[in-house]
């Protein structure tokens, strides 16, 4: 599958839109699992590229050899002031509100804006399932970058089998921040992560797999893929 152009001009990224439903959420340490009602919504088929990171942000453009990598080393803040360029960009609502707390404690979401953002957990685990109640949606080498077969790093997006609803790298590749905080009692202010990457073992790589840091954190297997709210139902 060929890469979409990441020239501003080609603002707004292309979206799937997903349908409502509902999904256990397992939470593997408390042993629990909670139902959630997951409103239909709009996720992007890969995970935001370099190529498209620069070209939102005005600066230049990697070369072609990069431009369709997953933009990484990206903490939770920068991923969601990129969600508010890029709605900028798009002539859409921004849905973030950005304070200076180190913590990031004081980002807001409006929750009817129309503009990109950040996937909650539940709508992250819903799309990577596509209905599949399986560990993952398919064979782990055919459907993810991961230790086994990465060599030591992140690969262009979109070069694994999608899963049923289209999408793309949902597991493998790189890591991808979610809007919620993972446990505000215990770990404060950490937020979520999910799907595992080029340098995990299978174990990491599951639909249920659950990781968590602080907002600031950033590494060279974590990115973020974005969201939209359905408009008009």
């Amino acid at each position: 599958m060929s890469v979409p152009s990441t020239r501003v001009d080609a603002i707004p990224v292309r979206m799937i839109g997903l349908p409502a439903g509902r999904i256990d959420l397992r939470d593997e340490s408390r042993k629990t699992s909670t139902t959630v009602e997951v409103a239909a919504f709009d996720l992007a088929p890969y995970p935001v590229t370099t190529g498209l990171f620069a070209a939102v942000h005005g600066i230049a453009a990697p070369d072609e050899a990069t431009a369709g990598l997953p933009a990484t080393e990206i903490s939770w803040p920068e991923a969601v002031r990129f969600c508010n360029l890029l709605s900028d960009a798009s002539g859409l609502t921004p849905c973030y509100g950005i304070g200076d707390d180190p913590d990031a404690l004081d980002v807001t979401c409006a929750p009817a804006a129309d503009g990109y953002r950040l996937p909650t957990e539940a709508e992250w685990e819903y799309a990577c399932r596509a209905g599949s109640l399986a560990v993952r949606y398919g064979d782990i080498d055919e459907i993810a970058w991961y230790r086994e077969n990465s060599g030591g790093m992140v690969h262009r997006v979109a070069t694994k089998a999608p899963n049923a609803w289209g999408l793309y790298d949902m597991i493998g590749n790189v890591w991808e921040w979610c809007w919620d905080i993972y446990d505000p009692e215990v770990y404060g202010p950490y937020r979520v992560f999910r799907g595992g990457g080029a340098f995990d073992l299978p174990r990491s790589c599951r639909a249920s797999c659950r990781r968590k840091s602080h907002p600031t954190f950033h590494i060279d297997d974590l990115g973020f893929r974005v969201a939209r709210n359905r408009q008009g139902g």
